[in-house]
């Protein structure tokens, strides 16, 4: 299993990559980190359906994932994010999901964290981290077509 986040990410975005060449993209992975994405797809049948692609990954089977604040300001039709759990090593599981519904979801999610009291009945203070969740059976599992 693997045990640090750069290998995981690293494993997420290749991950990634092949699955997206599978369902007919040419998958571009800088060989640097790039802010707001970290593969280009292009699709072989329309070069004109271009996407940015931010991967998330995680090594087991929980389908949460960390995001930070910065995540709240992408939001763009040809921006979408991919979820992945490694499932320990297993097949991978992806979660293919347009940046606004992720948008929308973390800075809703944020808000009623700010404004639930703690467990001793404390505020919240603000934070830039943010957590998407999905069901494992969510409309977003393995939705490759919707690129």
């Amino acid at each position: 299993m693997i045990k640090d986040k750069i290998s995981t990410g690293n494993c997420g975005e290749y991950f990634v990559a092949a699955e997206l060449e599978r369902h007919g993209f040419t998958a571009a992975v800088p060989m640097s980190n790039t802010r707001d994405y970290d593969i280009l797809a292009i699709s072989r049948e329309d070069p004109n359906k271009q996407y940015a692609i931010q991967v998330k990954t995680n090594t087991g089977s929980k389908t949460s994932w960390i995001l930070k604040d910065k995540n709240e300001k992408i939001s763009n039709s040809n921006v979408f994010y991919v979820f992945v759990n490694l499932n320990d090593g297993g097949y991978p599981d992806y979660y293919v999901v347009p940046s606004k519904i992720v948008v929308d979801y973390i800075s809703e999610n944020h808000q009623i964290w700010l404004n639930t009291p703690g467990k001793k009945g404390q505020k919240h203070n603000n934070s830039s981290i943010r957590t998407f969740r999905l069901e494992k059976d969510s409309e977003y599992r393995n939705a490759w077509e919707s690129l």
